[in-house]
């Protein structure tokens, strides 16, 4: 955004021959415009006018510059009137990386919802629990759990609260009963998860100040989380979910929540893209569109 408006000063600068004249015709002081020149200038590595104390004239950088500045800000200032007046024609392609398990029960209905409001927008959807790598891979945006570990990423929270707990068929608690505590899982099947060969079985658990890390076993484990959510549907044991993923379940009765006087781990819901230069108008309006689709859930 400084440099577009650098880039604006500029223009009018060249448009009214002087720097004074532009300064008032932007409502600026001729300090802060003379700055924005040599910020520019400085960031070009070029000269883009040569200045006297009478006149101003652009060098050949300069020109080349104008030639394809204005027809940009005249762009950008037709979009930005479109915006204010309400009509802006919403459209372009994404390609988004999502969950298994979110992505078809929760994202999926979200997203066509979203293409109903806006059918001029087409999306290609990769749904799987492996981490797209949004440097190398064709993917503009990533939805998942947790906060990044590369610092570099972009990361926009979807959804801050979203706890993990443990879950189990009605079926299951009748044929096994319900643990009355995270300690006794040991006694109990309990479904996990892997990914990249990592079976995630050390389960967290918090209340009233006290941790508790729990090793737990089974007799499966899959690398798709939506495996693991039907395994649990069906009675085979007890699962560690994220509560999104799972609430129209808990609400259909198809799950019953355990223990549910402790805490389980929070694993934030967030839009991964891989820089500020990835953020376009339209990855910014399913971001607030999402936002507002989680502010609707339960917790």
């Amino acid at each position: 955004m400084r440099h577009l408006q650098d880039l604006e000063i500029f223009v009018a600068a060249a448009e009214a021959a002087g720097l004074s004249a532009a300064a008032r015709r932007l409502g600026l002081s001729p300090a802060v415009a003379s700055a924005a020149l040599k910020r520019l200038e400085q960031d070009l590595g070029v000269a883009l006018l040569v200045r006297t104390t009478r006149s101003m004239r652009l060098t050949a950088a300069g020109e080349c510059l104008m030639e394809r500045a204005r027809p940009l800000l005249e762009g950008l200032a037709e979009v930005e009137r479109e915006l204010e007046a309400g009509h802006a024609i919403v459209e372009g392609q994404l390609q988004i990386s999502m969950p298994s398990d979110l992505g078809r029960h929760v994202l999926l209905p979200w997203l066509s919802r979203f293409q109903a409001q806006y059918p001029r927008v087409r999306l290609r959807m990769q749904l799987s629990d492996r981490l797209a790598n949004v440097y190398r891979e064709p993917v503009d945006i990533a939805i998942r759990f947790g906060h990044p570990a590369d610092s570099g990423m972009v990361a926009l929270p979807l959804l801050a609260e979203n706890r993990r707990i443990l879950c189990a068929a009605p079926s299951y608690v009748a044929r096994r009963g319900a643990p009355s505590s995270p300690a006794e899982l040991r006694h109990h099947n309990c479904l996990c998860f892997m990914l990249d060969e990592t079976v995630y079985n050390r389960w967290q658990f918090a209340r009233d100040g006290q941790q508790l890390n729990v090793v737990v076993d089974g007799d499966r484990v899959a690398d798709d989380s939506d495996v693991v959510r039907r395994w649990a549907i069906a009675g085979e044991g007890i699962a560690y979910r994220s509560r999104i993923d799972i609430q129209h379940d808990l609400a259909g009765g198809r799950l019953v929540a355990l223990c549910p006087d402790w805490q389980g781990e929070n694993v934030p819901l967030y839009l991964l893209c891989a820089g500020r230069r990835q953020l376009s108008p339209l990855v910014r309006l399913l971001h607030q569109f999402l936002v507002e689709q989680c502010a609707t859930l339960g917790h």
